[in-house]
């Protein structure tokens, strides 16, 4: 399908990875496959409309798809990322994920960060739940 103007809130496919925390290259497959339909703009660039985007993003988010992996949660809010840092003090450990662009910070027993095994390189996924989030438009 041809758009005459692009839509405020639509994205490219560059645009799209960076908001799913993905490459370019995979977006380009998701939406080759059809798993997220895109169309063009004026210069023949694909886009993908902003509502299609948000509800492929909530599917790839889903607790269905938490399941899959075998990871059951009451949870939604789930981060895969790298541990990019810990220190450990005599009680707590500061542990640093780096989740996409996304920087988590949390504050776990030192005997936990032990017990995971924690330490820079290890792949994790922070989960958060929590009933005080401050959400910002950007």
């Amino acid at each position: 399908m041809r758009q005459d103007v692009r839509h405020v809130n639509s994205y490219r496919i560059g645009e799209a990875a960076t908001l799913l925390g993905v490459s370019a290259d995979t977006m380009r497959r998701w939406v080759d496959a059809g798993r997220v339909a895109a169309e063009r703009d004026e210069h023949g660039h694909r886009i993908i409309p902003g509502a299609r985007l948000a509800a492929f993003a909530r599917e790839l988010a889903s607790p269905e798809a938490a399941e899959r992996e075998g990871l059951p949660s009451s949870a939604r809010n789930r981060f895969r990322g790298i541990v990019t840092e810990v220190v450990l003090g005599d009680v707590m450990a500061q542990v640093e994920i780096q989740a996409g662009p996304h920087r988590v910070v949390s504050l776990i027993s030192r005997a936990s960060a032990e017990e995971l095994r924690l330490e820079p390189g290890t792949p994790a996924t922070a989960v958060i739940k929590s009933t005080n989030v401050v959400v910002e438009r950007t």
